[in-house]
């Protein structure tokens, strides 16, 4: 087991009488970028503020790589990088002058001053650019520069919160290759609403709803939970459900009208062999046979609108 970079234990937030953050608990380990997942109001936000020592919890611990937020916030900080949403970069400063303004409100000491920004900068792709404006830079740019703030310090775990919000196709790229690089070295929690972008970079899925963690799983896991499940079906001479239903491995079906069915097959069966097979023998005229994988979009939707329940993800 790799290194545990965060510990979240039984974590709770209510602003007033709302319940925002239920109970959650789950664990970052070095070299894991971890997608956080909710829909508005689930209380996503909620919790990445108590994880970056933002907003304090109404109960529960955090440890960031063994120190404990609450009891020594500054030194626990000291381990963490954070990029909100909107970048906190000045435009009017250049490249250079603001990575120097932040790597001193890090305390580096001056003698690493210059190797902290240089590395940042590289690691970025910022070395170009650094006389420029940040004023004049893409936002694509700007997002970089808020990156190389955070990482600085060289802390252990990484906050990125939506960092390509706003982006165009190649800088979301490019910035997905940097929370990739980042991943190696550090451990990373990505917040965002892009599904896509969580099955890009992320080694590990959570996904909040109602502030409990509904999944937990990594994506090796999730792959598995997305694997072919069901398959279309049409027939010109359709058969009766109790014949398709006495094929070994389909637990189930629904009858779509006019010849096509959808097959609910067991985990991990290969069918298209057994139904073709099937259709030839009793003439059914197979016309379709779709395998329909589910996606990462589907179970989200599932999950946050109540249509599995924590115990069947879990």
């Amino acid at each position: 087991m790799s290194e545990t970079l965060i510990k979240i234990e039984n974590l709770h937030r209510y602003y007033a009488d709302t319940h925002a953050v239920k109970g959650i608990s789950f664990e970052l380990h070095q070299g894991q970028v971890l997608g956080f997942l909710g829909p508005n109001g689930a209380g996503k936000s909620t919790s990445m503020q108590m994880i970056s020592g933002v907003l304090a919890p109404s109960g529960g611990r955090i440890l960031i790589n063994g120190i404990d937020l609450l009891d020594n916030p500054r030194e626990a900080k000291n381990q963490l990088g954070y990029l909100p949403e909107k970048p906190p970069v000045y435009p009017e400063l250049t490249v250079d002058e603001y990575l120097t303004y932040s790597a001193r409100l890090r305390n580096i000491a001056s003698q690493k001053l210059n190797t902290a920004i240089e590395d940042a900068k590289q690691r970025c792709g910022l070395t170009q650019v650094n006389r420029r404006l940040i004023g004049n830079l893409s936002k694509g740019y700007q997002q970089r520069v808020g990156i190389a703030q955070a990482i600085i310090h060289n802390p252990a775990v990484v906050i990125l919160d939506e960092p390509t919000v706003g982006l165009d196709p190649i800088q979301i790229r490019e910035i997905r290759q940097l929370i990739t690089e980042l991943g190696k070295h550090h451990g990373v929690i990505l917040s965002t609403h892009i599904l896509p972008e969580v099955q890009a970079v992320c080694s590990h899925v959570q996904i909040i709803n109602q502030g409990q963690l509904v999944f937990s799983e990594s994506m090796e896991s999730l792959n598995q939970h997305m694997q072919c499940n069901q398959i279309l079906v049409a027939f010109s001479r359709p058969p009766e459900e109790q014949q398709l239903l006495a094929i070994a491995g389909i637990k189930q079906l629904d009858n779509l009208q006019n010849g096509r069915f959808r097959l609910h097959i067991e985990n991990g069966q290969s069918m298209a062999e057994l139904i073709v097979s099937a259709s030839v023998a009793q003439d059914w005229g197979l016309l379709e046979l779709t395998p329909e994988k589910q996606t990462l979009e589907q179970i989200f939707v599932d999950l946050t609108s109540g249509d599995i329940s924590k115990e069947q993800a879990a």
